[in-house]
């Protein structure tokens, strides 16, 4: 059988994929484009989900795309990655053959499938009869359609027997995740982008939307109610210096700022009573702040107490629009719920959610990340459900077919358990699916000592080159964005899919042609004979969501998704529009998703920084996105000749004149930056940006995680990337 799906290769390339009757898998049909014609795709970076118009030659190939100029999204625009989306495609570190490791010589020797697929399967059944179902785990990503991702996490779960897998989501949105779920009841960011335009008064809490999400920034500007933008962050950024109010807050002083605010509000009575019915725990909040003065917070956040009361009337007028927002400057923090929570806590008492520029919203970072969270079978069981609820586990096992008991209900260990497993010698193998952790990881430099300890590890990318694929034993060359079907979530619930306008390269398959051969190999494929493509997967999915907060079932298919401009969950069959509505908020009726239809006011004692300062390291390094023109490892906007002219080639160190005076650094110099874990080289860039006694390294350069403190948040396990002690060394 293997042999006879590995010879149903693809044809020229399409706007549609049919599958050809009897294949399992590999037998997509496209159907010829015509000459000089269009389609259009979600772009594959960030969660901002832009749609772009894409421009096919005769062959159905792109050769160029613009921005859509009427998607509710984007508006037409497009920012530096979009522009040059399709650049990585043709990457001359594309893989193209599947590499299997010579343990005689230690080198990559190129495989056919046959043998790869093989091999996966007889080294991990191997593991698993020698040592069970917790000795291996997948790392997945936010960066493939919910589509595959339901498909590997059910494959390796239900199919294949084993229990543990996490996607890199756990390090962008985990703690949104648990926050909403806690607050609300259920994974539910309550926005539409539409907010941005709609607000009077906009609060942008660790979130540098100039340059992390530039077409987010430019629906600010959009705004024509001149809101207040009020920026809160450390550092004067891009987005900082545009606000109207800058607060430089200590970092990782947000907490304590949240609460004196919270304090102020309820002090002058600057609450809606009729909002605060639709809470539980309100009088114990009430209490809790209630000494939490802006004088004692003055100290724990670097501000002044007459500022945080100037900054508590603003956020409260009464009749004024207010919204607030974050991203990875809130998610990645040993108290990012919490954190999250004291804005959701800030939003219900003042009525600040379910209206127009309003609301709690979290700013998702990959482009599937919500698709991540709602679909990937890790954190929860596939279709945003419960594995520990008995009755989801019967839906899913009557909707996909799956026999009940081979759907567990155990939970899986979060990301930084499942690598601590592996350094223990517990975990023997790890699948690594469209993720780069051996550079992107908290404290990197630990994996390399991990990799000694596991007897295999797979990893599944579209280049060979990247620093988990060049460790591995076994390489699987997999297409990427612009070579596949599928849908993406947006940060907003927004689904709309992808298109393949390029073939891959080589031997390359997606991702889920590749999990049907090893279901097949596996001896499970029986149980996935539905999924014949990923549209087929789509509907299967589509009506596991019944009666779920996330319930879509009345999408029909991506064609549907195409007319409506993308469609925002929920959408319910029971009443689905034909023409649904371009934006839509949760939460309008004050309704929300715990039994009692209460949201929840949680909170806890702030706590101090996992690694602060000494004598000996006495700067606070920061971390987070560089350029608008960089993402994540690089390892697709490095293969862009155009973006890698927008941001600097080697690492540099944004470090505040004063304290580079008082060391002797000049400016451009070379120095070593070093913290506990280890050390890097990075050229001085004498910022007054960054305040005295603090530095600031761009994420995507390989060296910096080498520094970053493997702490976490005790709730979401996501790691604290943005604050450790660290020092400079001429």
């Amino acid at each position: 059988m293997i042999e006879t799906l590995l010879k149903q290769s693809s044809g020229p390339l399409t706007r549609e994929l049919v599958q050809s009757p009897g294949s399992f898998g590999l037998g997509n049909v496209p159907t010829r484009l015509t000459p000089s014609s269009t389609t259009t795709s979600i772009c594959g970076y960030c969660a901002t989900g832009c749609q772009l118009k894409l421009h096919l030659d005769e062959e159905g190939n792109a050769i160029n795309l613009s921005p859509q100029a009427n998607y509710p999204v984007n508006l037409g625009m497009a920012c530096p990655k979009g522009w040059q989306a399709l650049d990585p495609l043709t990457a001359t570190d594309r893989g193209t053959v599947p590499l299997l490791r010579d343990p005689a010589t230690g080198r990559r020797q190129p495989v056919d499938w046959n043998t790869a697929i093989a091999t996966f399967t007889d080294r991990l059944k191997g593991i698993q009869q020698t040592h069970g179902r917790d000795a291996a785990a997948f790392l997945s990503t936010g960066q493939i359609p919910f589509e595959e991702m339901a498909f590997l996490g059910l494959l390796w779960k239900s199919g294949m027997g084993f229990l543990h897998g996490d996607a890199n989501t756990r390090q962008c949105m985990a703690t949104a995740v648990t926050a909403y779920k806690q607050s609300f009841g259920f994974d539910a960011p309550p926005y539409t982008y539409a907010d941005f335009e709609e607000s009077d008064v906009i609060i942008l809490s660790g979130a540098n939307l100039a340059i992390a999400h530039p077409i987010l920034w430019q629906r600010i500007m959009r705004n024509k109610r001149s809101p207040e933008i009020i920026v809160i962050d450390p550092r004067a950024t891009e987005t900082a210096q545009a606000a109207t109010v800058h607060l430089p807050i200590k970092p990782k002083g947000d907490l304590a700022l949240y609460y004196a605010l919270a304090h102020c509000i309820i002090r002058d009575g600057r609450i809606d009573y009729d909002a605060i019915k639709n809470t539980e725990g309100f009088d114990d909040f009430a209490a809790f702040v209630q000494h939490r003065t802006p004088e004692q917070a003055a100290h724990q956040t670097g501000l002044e107490a007459a500022t945080i009361e100037k900054v508590a009337r603003l956020v409260s007028e009464p009749g004024k629009r207010v919204s607030w927002w974050w991203t990875m400057g809130i998610n990645q923090s040993y108290e990012g719920v919490r954190a999250a929570q004291a804005m959701i806590n800030l939003a219900l008492i003042t009525g600040n959610i379910g209206k127009p520029g309003t609301g709690a919203n979290s700013i998702t970072g990959q482009c599937n990340a919500m698709g991540s969270r709602l679909f990937s079978n890790t954190t929860s069981l596939v279709g945003g459900h419960d594995f520990a609820n008995e009755d989801h586990r019967n839906k899913v096992s009557v909707g996909l077919g799956i026999p009940i008991e081979q759907i567990t209900s155990d939970p899986s260990l979060a990301y930084d358990e499942i690598l601590r497993a592996a350094e223990d010698g517990k975990i023997k193998a790890l699948w690594v699916v469209a993720t780069n952790p051996f550079h992107s990881w908290i404290n990197s430099g630990r994996l390399s000592a991990l990799r000694e300890k596991l007897d295999f590890l797979v990893v599944q990318d579209m280049y060979h080159s990247t620093e988990s694929a060049e460790i591995a034993d076994l390489y699987l060359p997999a297409a990427g964005w612009g070579e596949k079907t599928g849908c993406l979530i947006n940060s907003e619930r927004r689904l709309a899919p992808i298109r393949p306008v390029r073939k891959a390269p080589g031997q390359a398959l997606t991702d889920f042609r590749i999990f049907r051969l090893l279901a097949q190999s596996w001896g499970c494929g029986g149980m996935f004979q539905q999924w014949t493509d990923p549209e087929a997967a789509f509907k299967l999915l589509r009506d596991l969501t019944q009666g779920r907060p996330c319930d879509i079932t009345g999408i029909r298919d991506y064609d549907h998704l195409d007319e409506s401009g993308g469609i925002q969950w929920p959408y319910p069959e029971s009443d689905a529009d034909p023409h649904p509505s371009a934006e839509r908020r949760l939460f309008e009726s004050g309704q929300f998703y715990h039994p009692d239809g209460k949201a929840r006011l949680l909170f806890s004692a702030p706590a101090p920084l996992p690694e602060p300062t000494d004598d000996e390291f006495s700067f606070t390094l920061l971390t987070g996105r560089g350029t608008s023109s960089q993402w994540h490892t690089q390892t697709r906007t490095g293969k862009s000749d155009i973006l890698r002219k927008l941001y600097p080639a080697q690492a540099y160190v944004e470090i505040h004149p004063r304290d580079a005076r008082r060391l002797g650094i000049l400016n451009n110099q070379v120095i070593t930056v070093r913290s506990r874990r280890g050390s890097m080289k990075a050229s001085a860039y004498l910022a007054p940006t960054v305040q005295p006694g603090q530095l600031f390294l761009p994420m995507h350069y390989p060296e910096v995680n080498r520094l970053t403190h493997p702490s976490f948040d005790k709730h979401s396990r996501q790691p604290n990337y943005k604050a450790c002690a660290a020092r400079l060394e001429v």
